[in-house]
């Protein structure tokens, strides 16, 4: 029975793996177990667990109705389903539909029968609990991330993908999709039905989604859905459109002084909840852990408001992964939600506050360690890389935990507490540090500046000794902090001083006991609790027991033969002194002995002594033992903990077991004892889980028998002779018992004494047993406190490994002769005597050959060549020519072996090594040889090596060039031909075509630098086309000499800086090349007019990186600014010289080209190539030059108009001619612009038009609100009667001359383009009617194409329309170029415009009114025009 425990920790990345039941029960994976944690009353508890899975649990759910809520369904990566009994803790159903892992799965909450998961593949199987059957539909080709049943409508269930699809299916048609709701473009986390079945509690709002009003009940049946997605936002969507109508964009909260990124999406997980009964209100996770509340009928902030706002820390502090609500019986509603920060939280609905908190932990339970000092604190080193310190005494919070975690980066697998100093801890971690941490303050640990090389795995409080223990009597530590770690190393820390070198305990313990020899690896070591003796385990199993302070060697214990894995000595306070001296031991082995040292601690030895037996033997665990723990109750109470997932509790005199707990899933690794309950042991493993419980509610007394350890019992009775042989391999209760008695319920009577009564072992408990028992050593990732588990193997198991495999005989024959009959054997031996002595031999009889063959080996010379010559031969047709080899070795035929292995491509070093006793035309025919097999073998560097030997540098080279050892083929190079060798040109140049081909441009720019070739390292490292890579290309380029490439180079860079608004790094870059003066100019033109227009309102302020400080916005134009800045800080003026001469920066200038305007260029750059021309401008205002200016100002205001951005270039108008007249150009600087040739007129007055045309149209839409008519409905002939009939207001009066827009030549240009256009869209009617009709499929409602444009009574043909299409293009032909080049605004609009504005203002004269119409009478010849104009001409 179980009190109080920590769970592991619920599992991450899963849509729903956690649920609550309307009891208040709550169910989370964890790993490959399903913990029941009763969240109802005041404070958690776990009340039980489901145990089947042997992959993690990837889904879970309640059934939601009354008469099922105790029943439940899980999933698994490995691909099964399992329907649970919470109540029984019972496995009721197992379905294997799914052939891949399952990512979700939901009982649905209409139909208690029904269950539906889906899997990675996509594949959605409906199981149906009563019948047992299943169906399986496969709605898309995608992986399923979510899944939610409809809890008013049972065969609907909505699908989340991967991809961010929802696919809405009916499984009462064989999956058939319903729906496709997309809008989100990242995977879905999570998907809610809405408490209500109508959708008619919400009424979105327009800019919520696409709908426009929310649907009523009496519409249409249907039912919100609520996602969320990685995307960050949650939507809601419509059913029954099948469309979103709400979207929800997740809030940057800023937490502990710094705001989430919101581009780093890996951070966030979103979940959302639809709580019942509140059909405007849901739930979501935010970026760090927040939870939010929604409400879904307000708008803006107010429309979420954040949980656990009443107090600091309420919040978890990392991301959230699912959430549940139930409704408790006193009537509160608590949510329940499971985060990454390894907590389980429950919040009040009502107030959102946090009411309770369970924690959970990530990673085996390494160490667990009561304090002496402070009562009750209890010290966890978990595998999570965190220290828990958790108050066990508090009675409002049972969970008061502290986590610890910094300066901790990987497992913590020892912890000691201090003997005196309350609060103080230490800790060893598996990577080797060792350090302290002051539980009761916030700073960061002490850590010792002495690692270890492995993990630290014991680490233990004891009395300093030499050198620390030297010194004044106040400078002396009172106690030293001891640490052992898997390279078998004990470390002296001092506390005081961590940051000093720690001592290594072998020195002193080899000088005081005078000892030679190496020492043992330790594995473990405790002090006695007064301080005067330690133990000392050691990796071949003995225990070595020191007098402090010199380390003396009192005994030494060599009873155990496996690594020393725990030493515990018999705590002294309010015991008898006869048990001062035990001390308890466990290895790798099952039984635990029990040393009574008082003897010899009390009456210390001479010379040391040697103990081969133990006081007390504890035989019953089936597992090497991990931890144990004297009672500080009892007196010789131990408790042990084992591989084979129990803890036992023995009487350690009687040698009896007392209790045994198996509440563990998994081996045990730590154990205490609690220090104010003598009944309390808590205990910690591989299940992640720390547990509280009582010896005395224990139903089992002994541990459960694994089937390994009775298989080796029968086969001992069977066998009696090997008893001896495996004695020391045999189970602890094996050892104890030579003949044991027969097993019941796990346990085994010893010494007579009767088994205690309880159930059998089920199959499954012995399947654990057995996994925990027999299993080999854990993988390394989950070296558990397998303590020193890279030693368990001990080197004196190899010997017999090798022992199972003989080498191969190099004289088979000869050796199968000698395991002939006797008789055979006895006449060899007289035939050899006869040989020997010169007498007649039986006829026939050679030795070493035939049936004599193995004589050769007792007769001479000759006759063991006639023997290796048969041996030869038998082992070419076995295909043994290695042993053909050595044995024409043996034999002196040198030559002939070598030629053999030659052949058969078995040449070896060995050999190698040989032949130069065979001559230099051998040798060096043999190196050749061996080379060529090598590169055959692909050992390129071996071949290149041998080469070398010959003095072949050149063929060593191209041997690993042209295998692409470029490396090591340029490091020989280098090391022995001379630094102007062509090769090693030639092979960086090969390796950097290589590299670069590769990706790797860095690494080919350094070997075309080694190569002398700086301008293709350049171009290289600009490949990349960043900032960085072009800066550091232009940088090299520069210190290369190659000046026209560092110019180049550095232009492209600046010119990325001066699109992502970084101007004074731009400045920066063209500042280290000379020449670049003009750029540097356009660059301070672009940053004025990006500054000046972003204080505007035509454009939304970017976000500048840098600026500098004189691109303020100023009161002065900004040609003036522009010229003020040049001269004072680049000193450009009117009188600057040479490179800095007007003439000269503006023949640099006129080479850059700028590409034609188009709608696709993005603002930004649309504004460098604006400010280019008016930098020429302003250069051209330096000159004199008013028709350069004029020119180039028409081109940057022109720039801004063609790319799409008009209000832009109105904007720029204005800058530039704040009075509206283009000939006033400056204000600080007099100038009026006069212009005398013909194409700088045209340009000023297409300028001219255009300002004015900005300025009718900022007056028109000051007016606007008094006269609810536009142009635009004029043109379109859309004008209503209801407008012609209204009164007309008045509007102010023109403040500008507005006869410019008037132009009759642009207006005759403009309507001629309109006829073409208007000519051109009836062609391309008739074509497309054409071959309709001979295609047979005329289309009705295109008509004929004579019924299309005006004038189609006139019955116009193509080759009518073409005529006229000539005629319109000669009369554009010949129209002047300046009119080409310089367009105005639209004539006739600017006319209907101004004869509106006469209408309501006496503002524009008659004169002008009239001329309007006359142009309007004469150009306005398009229907739109003649319509328009009606109103005005009648």
């Amino acid at each position: 029975m179980r009190e109080r425990s920590l769970p592991a920790s619920p599992n991450w990345y899963c849509s729903r793996c956690s649920d609550v039941s309307s009891s208040g029960l709550l169910g989370v994976g964890a790993k490959n177990i399903i913990y029941l944690i009763d969240v109802s009353a005041s404070s958690c508890r776990v009340a039980g667990e489901l145990v089947g899975h042997q992959d993690l649990v990837s889904g879970f759910s309640f059934c939601q109705h009354a008469d099922q809520s105790h029943l439940c369904v899980s999933s698994s990566n490995d691909g099964s389903i399992r329907l649970w009994d919470s109540d029984s803790r019972t496995l009721v159903k197992e379905h294997a539909a799914h052939q891949n892992p399952v990512s979700a799965v939901h009982w649905s909450p209409a139909d208690k029968n029904l269950v539906v998961s889906g899997d990675e593949k996509g594949i959605v199987v409906c199981h149906w609990y009563h019948t047992g059957d299943t169906a399986s539909f496969f709605p898309e080709p995608r992986t399923v991330f979510c899944l939610t049943c409809s809890p008013h409508t049972w065969n609907y269930v909505a699908i989340g993908y991967k991809d961010g699809m929802i696919v809405l299916i009916d499984v009462s048609k064989k999956g058939e999709v319903l729906h496709r709701l997309r809008g989100h473009d990242d995977e879905i986390h999570s998907l809610v039905w809405a408490p209500l079945a109508t959708e008619g509690s919400l009424n979105p709002r327009p800019e919520d989604g696409e709908a426009t009003n929310g649907v009523s009940a009496g519409e249409e049946s249907g039912c919100y859905l609520a996602s969320g997605s990685k995307d960050q936002t949650v939507r809601i969507w419509s059913t029954s459109k099948g469309k979103g109508v709400m979207t929800l964009k997740l809030p940057y909260l800023k937490k502990r002084g710094s705001a989430v990124d919101p581009s780093v999406k890996e951070r966030l997980w979103l979940n959302v909840h639809w709580p019942k009964g509140r059909p405007t209100q849901l739930v979501s996770s935010c970026f760090s852990g927040e939870l939010l509340m929604w409400d879904l009928t307000k708008a803006g902030k107010q429309r979420w408001t954040l949980f656990g706002s009443a107090a600091e820390g309420q919040n978890h502090s990392r991301i959230v992964f699912n959430m549940s609500s139930v409704q408790l019986q006193d009537g509160r509603e608590l949510l329940v939600s499971t985060s990454m920060d390894r907590e389980i939280k429950c919040w009040d609905l009502a107030s959102l506050d946090c009411c309770r908190t369970l924690p959970t932990l990530g990673g085996f339970v390494y160490a667990l360690t009561f304090s002496p000092v402070g009562t009750g604190c209890l010290a966890l080193g978990i595998g999570d890389n965190m220290i828990r310190a958790w108050n066990t005494l508090t009675t409002q919070n049972q969970y008061d935990i502290r986590s610890f975690w910094q300066g901790i980066k990987s497992k913590v697998t020892a912890l000691a507490w201090h003997p005196q100093k309350e609060g103080s801890l230490s800790f060893g971690t598996d990577d080797g540090k060792v350090g302290i941490y002051d539980v009761f303050s916030n700073k960061p640990p002490q850590i010792s500046s002495s690692y270890h090389r492995k993990t630290v795995y014991t680490l233990a409080w004891g009395p300093p000794v030499p050198p620390m223990s030297f010194g004044a009597a106040g400078g002396k530590p009172c106690y030293s902090l001891y640490s052992c770690a898997g390279e078998g190393v004990i470390l002296q820390h001092d506390p005081a001083r961590l940051s000093g070198d720690a001592t290594d305990i072998d020195r002193l313990i080899r000088d005081t006991n005078n000892i030679k020899h190496k020492l043992s690896p330790h594995t473990d070591l405790s002090w006695k609790p007064d301080g005067k003796v330690v133990a000392i385990g050691n990796e071949d199993g003995c225990i070595d027991v020191y007098q402090a302070p010199t380390l003396k060697l009192l005994c030494s214990i060599q009873q155990h033969h496996k690594i020393i894995n725990t030493l515990r000595w018999h705590p002294d306070l309010s015991s008898p002194p006869e048990l001062h001296g035990l001390l308890a031991s466990g290895s790798s082995n099952a039984i635990v002995y029990v040393h009574d040292l008082r003897s010899v601690i009390e009456n210390p030895p001479e010379s040391p002594v040697v103990l081969t037996e133990p006081h007390r033997r504890l035989c019953g665990h089936t597992a090497k033992i991990t931890g144990m723990a004297w009672s500080p109750h009892h007196q010789a109470r131990l408790v042990t903990t084992s591989y084979d997932g129990t803890a036992q509790v023995w009487d350690v005199l009687e040698e009896a077991a007392i209790s045994n707990y198996r509440g563990h899933h998994g081996y045990l690794l730590s154990v205490d004892w609690s220090p104010v309950d003598p009944d309390v042991i808590w205990t910690g493993g591989k299940d992640f889980t720390v547990q509280e419980w009582n010896l005395s509610k224990q139903e089992f007394t002994k541990p459960p028998k694994g089937k390994k350890s009775v298989e080796l019992k029968e086969k001992m009775k069977a066998n009696p002779k090997q008893q001896k042989k495996k004695n020391k391999k045999v189970s602890g209760a094996g050892a104890a018992a030579p003949t044991p008695p027969p097993e019941t319920n796990g346990e085994a009577a010893t010494g007579g004494e009767k088994a205690a009564p309880g159930p059998e072992l089920s199959a499954e408990d012995e399947e654990d047993e057995v996994s925990s028992t027999s299993s080999s050593v854990p993988p390394a990732a989950t070296l558990e406190t397998q303590r020193k588990a890279a030693a368990a193997a001990k080197p004196k198991d190899k010997p017999d490994l090798l022992k199972k495999k003989k080498p191969r005989s190099m004289l088979p024959i000869s050796t199968s002769m000698d395991h002939r009959p006797k008789e055979e054997l006895l006449q060899d031996c007289i035939t050899l005597a006869s040989v020997t002595h010169k007498h007649a031999p039986p006829a026939g009889c050679v030795p070493g050959r035939g049936e004599h063959v193995h004589l050769g080996l007792f007769a001479d010379r000759s006759a063991l060549h006639h023997m290796f010559e048969e041996e030869e031969e038998a082992h070419v047709e076995a295909g043994h020519y290695e042993s053909v080899v050595y044995l024409r070795l043996w034999s002196g035929d040198l030559a002939g072996a070598l030629q053999l292995a030659t052949e058969r491509g078995e040449l070896n070093d060995h050999l190698l090594s040989l032949t130069p006793s065979a001559g230099f035309e051998v040798w060096s025919r043999t190196v050749e040889a061996y080379v060529k097999q090598l590169c055959l073998q692909e050992q390129y560097l071996k071949a290149a090596s041998h080469l070398l030997s010959l003095n072949r540098v050149y063929e060593a080279a191209e041997l690993l060039r042209s295998h692409r050892l470029y490396r090591e083929a340029i490091a020989l190079v280098k090391a022995r031909l001379p630094a102007d060798e062509p090769v090693l040109k030639e092979l960086y140049t090969c390796w950097a075509a290589v590299l670069e081909k590769d990706g790797h441009f860095s690494a080919a720019a350094k070997c075309y630098l080694a190569a002398g070739a700086s301008f293709d390292a350049a171009k290289v490292i600009a490949r990349k086309n960043d900032v960085p890579s072009l800066r550091t290309a232009a940088t090299l380029a520069r210190v290369s000499g190659e000046a026209d490439l560092a110019q180049s180079l550095a232009l492209r860079c600046a010119k990325d800086l001066a699109a992502a608004q970084d101007w004074v790094e731009a400045q920066e870059v063209l500042s280290w090349q000379d020449g670049l003066l003009v750029h540097r100019l356009h660059l301070c033109v672009a940053e004025l007019l990006a500054s000046t227009l972003g204080h505007s309102d035509v454009i939304s302020p970017a976000s500048c990186v840098s600026s500098h400080p004189w691109a303020s916005p100023g009161e002065l134009h900004i040609q003036d600014r522009v010229r003020d800045v040049w001269e004072e800080q680049f000193a450009v003026s009117q009188t600057s010289d040479r490179h800095r001469s007007a003439t000269v920066l503006l023949q640099e200038l006129r080479s850059v080209e700028s590409p034609t305007p188009s709608a696709n260029i993005p603002l930004r750059q649309v504004l460098l190539y604006s400010s280019l021309h008016l930098t020429r401008a302003v250069l051209g205002w330096l000159l004199d030059d008013d028709g350069l200016l004029v020119k180039e100002l028409w081109q940057a205001a022109a720039w801004l108009r063609d790319a799409g951005h008009c209000s832009v270039s109105a904007e720029l108008c204005r800058q530039l001619f704040p009075d509206g007249d283009v000939r006033v150009f400056s204000g600080k600087y007099p100038k009026t612009l006069h212009v005398t040739e013909e194409e700088a007129e045209a340009a000023a007055s297409s300028l001219q038009a255009f300002i004015s045309y900005h300025r009718l149209y900022a007056h028109w839409w000051r007016n606007a609100g008094r006269l609810s008519l536009s142009v635009a409905d004029e043109v379109n002939g859309e004008l209503s009667a209801e407008k012609l009939s209204a009164p007309p207001s008045r509007f102010d009066k023109l403040d500008f001359d507005a006869s410019p827009l008037l132009s009759e030549p642009h207006a005759a240009a403009q309507a001629t383009q309109r006829s073409v256009k208007d000519i051109q869209e009836r062609l391309a009617v008739m074509v497309m009617w054409h071959s309709r009709a001979q295609g047979g499929q005329p289309d009705a409602a295109t008509g004929s194409p004579a019924d299309v444009g005006p004038g189609s009574e006139d019955k116009d043909t193509f080759l009518s329309l073409s005529t006229k299409m000539s005629n319109f293009q000669k009369t554009l032909s010949d129209l002047p170029n300046t009119i080409k080049m310089y367009p105005h605004p639209d004539v006739l609009e600017c006319c209907l415009v101004l004869l509106h504005l006469g209408r309501s203002s006496p503002s524009p004269s008659d004169s002008l009114q009239q001329r309007a119409k006359d142009l309007l009478q004469k150009h306005g010849t398009s229907p739109s025009f003649l319509k328009a104009s009606r109103r005005f001409l009648s």
